[in-house]
């Protein structure tokens, strides 16, 4: 198979998740186009099972790379749906908390695997598609990039490892990135230290980053962090990053040991951007219980 037709290849609508070799590289493409991709347990099994294979000794597999099918995600998070479906059917099975066991299992695999990790982000990721990219050594963001950890919306904490990666960000923007859900778009998601790098799909960048990951004859993380540094400083504009203007406040507040001091401070703020983050928190649902 020829290198372009492993990146364009056609959706084979019976499948969920594809699976491509090119050379020593190995191509996951998650394939639930009309469900934006949203991971479910049949995809994180396969998924598990072949990444198993691939870091088998004596596997000759040199890089593994995910993508997401269709134009418009990467991966919009877990089927939760799904999962709370088969609860309501039957609330003894232990089907619907397997899924969840099952995914955090391959989070922990990816955040470990000696083999170079490259996610492309390349449109919506949130909840479980964060989870199969942000543990990753390479974390590729374009301007189609939509991120957001929204558990607290519906009653969950950011999963998924949220609370290792989170923690990890600079000053107190975890924290906040987990407490209000907060969307970040293209190039900020790398500003924020959640993309390892920003690409570009003007002038054919994103393509041509794809398709010469694919001729690097033995990648290592040290050959494709070149050539992906070479494609973001291309890429890179010195357009405003959304969050700069309310980082101190970010900080501030943020940087408080409990919810109640963080909602007192917000509530003791006259500013604008205070007014609308205490709104926010105010429609998560455990602000809902801690403050009915």
């Amino acid at each position: 198979m020829s290198q372009r037709a492993s990146f364009s290849s056609v959706n084979n609508m019976d499948e969920e998740v594809l699976f491509d070799a090119v050379g020593s590289a190995r191509i996951i493409s998650l394939n639930r186009v009309k469900a934006l991709n949203s991971l479910n347990l049949n995809m994180v099994e396969k998924i598990m099972s072949s990444m198993q294979t691939w870091v088998a000794p004596g596997s000759n597999v040199s890089m593994i790379i995910i993508k997401g099918s269709g134009e418009k995600a990467f991966c919009a998070g877990g089927d939760i749906k799904a999962a709370t479906e088969e609860g309501k059917k039957d609330p003894s099975s232990l089907k619907s908390t397997h899924f969840f066991r099952r995914e955090y299992m391959l989070n922990h695999l990816i955040g470990t695997c000696p083999l170079p990790y490259v996610a492309l982000i390349d449109g919506i990721t949130m909840g479980g598609g964060v989870g199969l990219s942000v543990h990753a050594p390479f974390r590729v963001a374009t301007e189609k990039t939509l991120f957001a950890m929204p558990e607290t919306a519906i009653g969950l904490f950011p999963d998924v490892g949220g609370s290792h990666f989170l923690s990890r960000l600079e000053g107190s923007i975890g924290l906040y990135l987990a407490l209000t859900g907060c969307r970040l778009k293209g190039e900020d998601v790398h500003r924020a230290g959640i993309a390892s790098h920003y690409i570009t799909h003007e002038n054919g960048l994103y393509e041509r980053m794809q398709a010469d990951l694919l001729t690097l004859s033995n990648p290592t993380r040290d050959s494709i962090n070149e050539l992906l540094d070479s494609f973001h400083k291309q890429s890179c504009t010195k357009s405003p990053y959304s969050l700069a203007p309310h980082l101190p406040k970010i900080n501030e507040v943020f940087s408080l040991p409990t919810l109640e001091q963080i909602y007192a401070a917000l509530e003791s703020d006259d500013s604008e951007w205070s007014s609308k983050t205490l709104n926010t928190l105010k429609k998560m649902v455990g602000f809902q219980t801690a403050y009915a």
